[in-house]
């Protein structure tokens, strides 16, 4: 589209005015292409045009979600049809057709949001669309985390659900996370559908809206905290230090602890209440350095237990734990590889341990394979995202996470990673330890010895070229990483090389970022199972600064 027919069908006065006052080249970059589904859904930086987060962009985003699932129900309406006229069931045809909205791909679809600037009308806009495309729209009563919405749509048999949201993202940015039946981030090849329906879609100021008040009456909320309460397996008092990082998180996981009987919780007050400029923090993500100093600071005044950091939108959480006189972040696969063995060790009713399937991503450790191979459960590994990993096993899967501090303790409810839940498992998991006198670096201590020492460390590289560069890897992959020789295998847009040395092994997985010109590379250093942890670990940190060195020159070298 145009410029002058864009500014001329914007709805919004602001960002007509903001697109008005561009220069020639700031109007061309805002209109040298448009937001792309990545990873759920949209994200980008919140500015006029098809480049930015904005109201017309959203308006003819949800336009093309709701072409795409009337043409989904059409096609499941149709296929139910075909069935029953094959089997001569008149009486289960009619049945059937009847029960279509209370089926995956019904008419019913939940909207969301979190408390960054212009969540609430972008939420609101897209309910008006849906609504106006013959949808009954469930418009949630205020900013709340993303999880809800996953699992709203989960427990109600909802055609889709849309969070809006730019999770971890700086404050600058918003975006939109779609789900659809089952609660299940969207995927390929749904994803390229919409796009190619927003494509065709109306000018935004001729797209149909109508009016929807939020749900206020809606218990989803009550249902969701009983749910995730309910994830605890022990008992027993811990002391926990919590920051949800002025995202919308703290009011709920601390809700959900206290129903789970963890009550001795202490905030970080600067930073408990939802602040779309997260004035406390370079960059909101539990991840960056420096982003979990406050809560490393409150836990180690409180002398707390464990320390607890979510992600705004609260789908992320990551685990703090004293270690050597201070305290330190773990990594998402240090917390993957306790709630994966604490999980196995403590099954429920609903998934007998005979059935228990554990999931990671291509980038994650290798350690939690080792993990259910001892429990005698089975591991199953996929391409990075939980668009994949909450696709991994069917009604067997019991828990699934990646390294970027993602975990999903209770598929049944949630079919996404969820902050809240894992959380209260986490702070379960350290009551149990602290009951039997042991704390959560002892029990990692005890994985490695059972399962050998497992170093992850990651690297990261800027690159204007980044397909070229893979592209190169593929076709002339090394041969040499620190000193082992090594193998290439390719899985999607992943290029892996591993290699063994009599039980000490190096692993490197590199794929392109698909938000930023960036290519990230995922190390791992195996060491044999050993009693001797401390040079275990020395050694295997050495190999991983050899194997850091190497990966950063083969990841800077442009292609050939």
């Amino acid at each position: 589209m145009k410029p002058d027919e864009w500014i001329a069908h914007d709805p919004d006065p602001d960002a007509v005015a903001e697109l008005s006052a561009c220069t020639p080249d700031e109007l061309a970059a805002r209109f040298s292409g448009s937001l792309r589904f990545g990873t759920a859904g949209l994200r980008g930086p919140m500015r006029a045009g098809p480049t930015g987060m904005n109201v017309a962009v959203v308006l003819r985003a949800t336009w093309g979600l709701a072409r795409v699932l009337k043409d989904h129900r059409s096609r499941a309406a149709g296929d139910i049809e075909h069935r029953s006229r094959a089997a001569g069931d008149i009486e289960h045809r009619s049945r059937a057709a009847g029960d279509i909205d209370k089926r995956p791909g019904g008419s019913a679809v939940f909207i969301g949001y979190d408390a960054r600037h212009g969540s609430r009308r972008f939420a609101t806009a897209a309910a008006e669309v849906l609504a106006a495309e013959g949808f009954s729209v469930r418009l949630l009563p205020g900013p709340l985390p993303t999880p809800v919405l996953a699992f709203a749509v989960r427990q109600t048999g909802a055609a889709a659900g849309v969070q809006i949201t730019a999770s971890h993202n700086p404050p600058s940015d918003n975006g939109c996370k779609v789900y659809l039946d089952g609660g299940v981030q969207i995927g390929s090849p749904t994803d390229r559908e919409i796009e190619t329906a927003i494509a065709s879609a109306p000018y935004a100021d001729q797209i149909d809206r109508a009016p929807v008040a939020p749900d206020e009456s809606s218990d989803i909320v009550e249902h969701y905290l009983r749910r995730a309460a309910a994830v605890r397996r022990g008992s027993g008092p811990v002391r926990v230090a919590l920051t949800p990082m002025h995202g919308v998180g703290g009011a709920p996981v601390v809700e959900a602890l206290r129903r789970a009987g963890i009550n001795d919780v202490h905030t970080v007050a600067a930073q408990f209440a939802p602040d779309p400029d997260f004035p406390t923090v370079v960059f909101p993500n539990p991840e960056e350095p420096g982003a979990a100093d406050a809560v490393l600071d409150l836990a180690a005044r409180v002398d707390a237990d464990v320390a607890v950091a979510l992600d705004p939108d609260a789908d992320r959480c990551a685990i703090g734990i004293p270690d050597d006189g201070g305290w330190r972040m773990l990594s998402g696969d240090e917390t993957g590889w306790l709630l994966g063995d604490y999980i196995l060790s403590h099954p429920t009713l609903e998934v007998p341990p005979v059935t228990s399937t554990v999931a990671s991503s291509v980038v994650s450790s290798r350690m939690l394979a080792s993990i259910a191979a001892a429990h005698g459960a089975r591991h199953v590994e996929t391409l990075t995202g939980f668009k994949w990993l909450a696709r991994a096993a069917g009604d067997d899967l019991v828990y699934a996470y990646e390294e970027a501090i993602g975990h999903c303790v209770d598929p049944a409810a949630v079919r996404d990673k969820d902050g809240i839940s894992a959380a209260v498992l986490c702070c379960d998991l350290a009551a149990t330890a602290k009951a039997a006198g042991r704390d959560l670096r002892g029990l990692l201590d005890d994985l490695a010895r059972d399962h050998g020492v497992h170093l992850p460390s990651s690297i990261t590289e800027r690159s204007d070229d980044a397909a070229a560069v893979m592209t190169r890897l593929r076709d002339d992959p090394p041969t040499r990483l620190a000193g082992f020789d090594v193998t290439a295998a390719s899985l999607a847009d992943v290029l892996i090389l591993a290699g063994d040395n009599g039980g000490t092994w190096v692993r490197l997985a590199v794929r392109p970022s698909g938000t930023e010109p960036k290519i990230k590379g995922y190390i791992e250093i195996g060491q044999p199972a050993t009693d001797d942890l401390a040079a275990a670990r020395a050694s295997a940190q050495r190999l991983c600064e050899a194997v850091r060195r190497d990966a950063a020159a083969l990841l800077q070298r442009g292609p050939n």
